[in-house]
């Protein structure tokens, strides 16, 4: 028989964890093809919660106690509760479980078939059909956690969860396994522990779904939830977004494509210095595309397929290579440059009054050629230069 242990972290819960431990007692009674425990976390509580713990743990067999020595905070506690479930007790599954019974016990068995039925994570879930907030929240709570979660649903661009803030989950070792390593920082020290964990699984690709849960408010205690919850949840979106967007490939060239269109424009201007004449002007486009084209290897080599970087001896012939997969676009941008100036003619057009650069057909011809280049560069670099590995 597979054994899941409930995980309740507690700080000044004196009020609330004997009631939740009972009503998670009658429900575990009527769960037969499960072994069932509590394990409460309890973040050495002032108000002698532990003590009130460990008084009902000499009539209550499946209730486990751990005591962090000092406030580690939601994530912390819930990372030291994982640990001691799955290393120390043998569980297979764990649940996520406010003490204060804001989330319906009753509900567990829904979550135990969604695990039998495959899932990885399980997620308790107010924003879908048969989930709801409580009524009565300040309109800044309801903010908070409803317009929250779309905030993050387009942040990540992915829309498949719809709460992401949610605390009632049950959760798989193997998930735990994978994840684990990367949480043990500062920023997961309170609820943002949420938001990681899930953002974690869900980029390792694991089978998660959710069930309805309807939100009760605490009766007795306090929230846990401060102003560090917003700031530390805002910062640990933007820098995963912002690493995750930079890391893509796709990104990465764009970026250095535009950094090769600068370098083509400004080493444009000053071919066409050396080289004034205006039935010349192929020629400075031409030396200028190449100048471009030299930026772009070594900034691809170093940046964008850094996880393919070219050995040294392969370099000089690989340059080569680059050049002649480059043909592509060197002669879709000559020959834009060549029926602008031989049918368009070069003539200014708008000046940009901050640089006092006068903006003339020559140039938006070569801005022209390199958006339509550039296509073509992507595919030329992934195919004949920086090949993917075999494994």
């Amino acid at each position: 028989m597979q054994k899941a242990i409930v995980i309740i972290p507690t700080y000044n819960e004196k009020d609330n964890i004997v009631q939740t431990i009972n009503a998670l007692e009658l429900v575990f009674k009527k769960i037969k093809n499960w072994e069932m425990q509590i394990l409460v976390v309890d973040d050495n509580s002032p108000d002698g919660t532990a003590i009130l713990v460990k008084a009902l743990q000499k009539k209550i067999k499946f209730l486990n106690l751990l005591v962090n020595k000092k406030k580690s905070g939601l994530g912390g506690a819930y990372l030291s509760g994982m640990n001691q479930a799955f290393n120390q007790l043998g569980a297979d599954v764990v649940f996520e479980f406010d003490a204060d019974l804001s989330h319906d016990p009753k509900k567990i068995p829904e979550f135990l078939a969604k695990i039998d039925q495959g899932y990885d994570l399980v997620l308790g879930s107010r924003y879908i059909k048969g989930g709801s907030i409580p009524q009565d929240w300040g309109i800044h709570r309801k903010f908070l956690s409803v317009i929250g979660n779309r905030f993050i649903n387009f942040l990540m661009l992915d829309f498949s969860i719809r709460d992401w803030t949610t605390g009632f989950r049950a959760i798989r070792k193997n998930v735990y396994q994978t994840v684990e390593k990367e949480l043990h920082s500062e920023r997961f020290s309170g609820y943002t522990f949420q938001i990681g964990f899930l953002h974690k699984a869900l980029r390792a690709n694991f089978k998660i779904t959710e069930v309805p849960f309807k939100f009760k408010d605490r009766v007795a205690g306090n929230s846990k939830i401060g102003p560090e919850y917003i700031k530390n949840t805002l910062l640990y979106l933007m820098k995963v977004r912002i690493k995750e967007i930079l890391g893509k490939r796709v990104v990465k060239f764009a970026m250095v494509g535009a950094f090769g269109a600068l370098v083509q424009l400004v080493a444009l201007q000053l071919w066409r210095v050396v080289f004034p004449s205006e039935q010349i002007f192929v020629l400075a486009n031409f030396l200028a595309i190449e100048t471009a084209v030299c930026s772009n290897f070594i900034l691809s080599n170093l940046w964008t397929f850094k996880d393919r970087k070219l050995q040294t001896k392969q370099i000089p012939l690989s340059f080569l290579t680059f050049n002649l997969s480059s043909a592509g676009s060197i002669l879709i941008q000559t020959v834009i440059a060549f029926a602008t100036s031989k049918f368009i003619g070069i003539k200014p057009m708008f000046t940009l009054p901050l640089f006092h650069y006068v903006v003339d057909t020559g140039t938006v011809s070569a801005v022209v050629g390199i958006l339509i280049g550039m296509f073509w560069n992507f595919f030329a670099y992934n195919t004949f230069i920086w090949k993917k590995k075999k494994n």
